[in-house]
């Protein structure tokens, strides 16, 4: 636990303007970002008596061990700035709304030549209109099947449009009239582009045009006696008007809006928000947060403000936000929307009329979300802090591990051997820090050794981006600007590398686990001695009895079956060992799928496909001469006497059986670095055994 006074600016140093300060602790990691219109007073409170800090702010100031600053010209690029930095950075005791679930939009795909109405899900795709999002993928599609009888736009996947142009004919939607059928001609380019823009026109909350339109042609072909088409216009005006029912008016002065709520106690808050667009719910979502920081409610909006429109632009952040309450200061969070959206934004409380009592109903769906989550993970935190404490007490560790990484060895028999590193923080797997191996030291199956050669690995790149940092610091600056200049090259080169990512291999665990028995861990633990790293604890978890083995001790520690310490590192475990054995199966299938070329230096995927668009098949590139083969673009007489000598040292390939009528299939379809297998046919199943991870004692 540091002192703060011990890393405390001098007043005169901190600049009395706007600006964004990074809190970093002692390995160099950022836990805080925050933001402040003048940055000598904000970071002046941090550093008072302890005992007059929030509980939480108290745990941030002492796990810190550093405070910088960047000074800015206006509160809105503050702002900016600190979206970024959390976004880089994930600082531990910053606010981070989180969900269990991707929510699905409705898509209309505009920037593709015959554009695809579709459901997507994850990061948005620039050129794609989008609407939602909505909680249930079906409820998207109820609406698509029923606007498909007036707007018959495609929504057909690349590979069945591309067949239906090969064929000729359409898919069923083309013959049952829900759909345009561009495919096949019916249809000009810009014809199915007009018709995908009056979908996201009706989608927009434009619907009043599109129902008047098409009662007045129904009038006029009743008149006509065109009594067919009226009631083919009937049934599409029916249509339409059962899809806005799905969507029930909510304000009727056809507001676009959002509205977001919020329900918080002590520990976490749930930010609920409506999408509001044509006086219609076009769309929900919601988060879930812990409050890690003293936050207040106008906090806790800005924050959601940010995570909901750090990405978007123009209409996408509609003319109106209304909140349960205003961040303060209002100013710069309403100028950013505004320049977000490209015109005013106004950011209010509702008081009166439909808005207001749309915001209680927003409201109580926040509360209800909290009080599911608290169903779900209330003792998820409570669980998590007794597993690693009692982690902690089995192996006599001086605190509770905050960071585990675990590492485990996958093969096949001693071929294609790899290793996993998986990280968990606070108790929660850390994706973004997963690392994997290839065993290079060494040919076959040997656990222990591969154990120690990647334990090695991994704590010398530690070691040597504390090297590189301490080479920094031992320079003897020329001038205060320099030194001002090295500090700052010193924190950046332990944090980042040079594109500034984070190191791969920068920040060290608590605890090292190995998914094996006392050989593994006495391997993983002479490892670490060689490299004269001596505050890391190392314990192994088998499988067999779920025994905990700990270094230079005969027998395990032996962890009750209901202990939450023993369920955790199970967890970890196995998480380990599904990474190793995905990356295991990867490497295997990459080789059964090696070929001849594949061994030739300096012949890529490119240069491949050329060799086999211009003869056909791999059996007539290995029938080619020097001469012919140098025809092909791009192909020098090097290469191409490399080829030749690759085909002529591979062993020829066994012609491939159907196993149902015997009959031996022709490899004119072959394909370079593939082999043919009979239809459900695994080329690594028969015969061949499972995957086995290190020997356990």
């Amino acid at each position: 636990m540091a002192d703060p006074s011990s890393y405390r600016p001098k007043p005169g140093q901190i600049p009395d303007s706007p600006g964004v300060y990074r809190f970093r602790d002692e390995h160099r990691r950022v836990i805080y970002v925050g933001k402040a219109k003048s940055l000598r007073q904000r970071l002046a409170n941090y550093f008072q008596d302890l005992a007059h800090l929030h509980p939480r702010t108290r745990t941030m100031v002492t796990t810190a061990a550093s405070v910088e600053w960047t000074v800015v010209s206006t509160e809105v690029e503050a702002l900016q700035l600190e979206y970024s930095w959390i976004k880089e950075f994930d600082p531990r005791f910053n606010v981070k709304y989180r969900d269990d679930k991707s929510y699905p939009y409705l898509a209309v795909t505009m920037n593709e030549e015959f554009p695809r109405v579709q459901v997507m899900r994850g990061q948005k795709k620039k050129g794609v209109r989008y609407f939602g999002p909505y909680g249930h993928a079906w409820a998207i599609r109820d609406t698509v099947d029923l606007l498909l009888r007036v707007f018959p736009v495609r929504t057909c996947s690349k590979g069945v449009f591309k067949n239906a142009e090969r064929t000729g004919r359409p898919c069923l939607l083309g013959y049952i009239g829900k759909c345009s059928a561009p495919c096949v001609g019916r249809v000009t380019p810009d014809e199915h582009r007009e018709l995908a823009e009056e979908f996201c026109d009706f989608m927009a909350g434009r619907t009043g045009t599109y129902i008047r339109r098409l009662e007045k042609d129904m009038a006029s072909a009743a008149d006509e006696m065109e009594y067919e088409r009226a009631a083919r216009l009937r049934d599409d005006i029916e249509a339409l008007k059962k899809a806005m029912e799905k969507s029930a008016v909510v304000l009727t002065d056809a507001t676009d809006a959002d509205l977001v709520a919020l329900a918080e106690d002590e520990l976490e808050a749930a930010v609920q928000i409506f999408h509001v667009r044509g006086g219609r719910v076009r769309g929900q979502r919601g988060w879930v947060t812990d409050k890690v920081e003293a936050v207040t409610s106008g906090d806790l909006v800005e924050h959601a403000l940010q995570q909901l429109y750090g990405e978007e632009t123009g209409d996408a952040v509609p003319k109106e936000v209304l909140v349960p309450a205003l961040p303060d200061p209002l100013e710069p969070v309403q100028a950013w929307l505004t320049e977000r959206r490209g015109s005013n934004v106004s950011l209010r409380i509702p008081q009166r009329g439909d808005k207001k009592a749309l915001m209680e109903t927003v409201h109580r769906n926040a509360q209800q979300a909290l009080v599911l989550h608290k169903t779900k993970r209330a003792s998820d935190l409570t669980t998590r802090s007794r597993a690693l404490e009692e982690i902690a007490g089995a192996l006599d560790l001086d605190s509770a591990p905050l960071r585990i990484e675990c590492y485990d060895i996958s093969h096949l028999q001693g071929d294609d051997v790899v290793a996993s590193m998986v990280v968990f923080e606070d108790g929660l797997a850390r994706k973004s820090e997963y690392r994997r191996f290839e065993i290079k030291g060494f040919e076959g199956q040997d656990d222990v050794r591969s154990m120690h050669e990647v334990i090695t690995r991994r704590f010398k790149r530690y070691l040597a981006a504390q090297e590189k940092s301490r080479d920094w610091s031992d320079e003897e600056p020329a001038s205060a600007e320099a030194a001002e200049a090295v500090d700052e090259e010193v924190v950046e080169s332990r944090l980042t590398e040079d594109d500034g990512r984070p190191k791969k291999f920068a920040y060290p665990p608590q605890l090292v686990v190995v998914d094996g028995g006392q050989p593994q861990v006495a391997a993983a633990k002479r490892a670490l001695d060689e490299l004269g790293i001596d505050d890391i604890a190392v314990c192994g978890l088998a499988k067999r009895l779920e025994e905990v083995w700990v270094p230079d001790e005969e027998d395990p520690v032996v962890l009750p079956r209901t202990s939450e310490g023993l369920y955790l590192l199970q967890r970890v475990r196995d998480e380990a060992h599904r990474f190793a054995i995905t990356y295991q199966r990867t490497k295997r299938a990459k080789r059964f799928r090696a070929g001849p070329l594949d061994e030739v230096p300096g012949l890529g995927d490119s240069r491949k496909q050329a060799l086999l668009k211009h003869f056909g098949s791999v059996k007539r590139l290995r029938a080619a001469t020097i001469d012919q083969i140098c025809e092909v673009p791009g192909i020098g007489r090097k290469t191409a006497e490399a080829i030749v000598a690759a085909f002529a040292q591979a062993a020829p390939a066994a012609p491939a059986v159907n196993t149902a009528t015997g009959e031996i299939i022709e490899d004119e379809d072959e394909t370079a670095g593939t082999t043919d297998v009979p239809t459900g046919g695994d080329p690594v199943s028969a015969g061949a055994p499972e995957e086995r991870r290190g020997q356990e004692p």
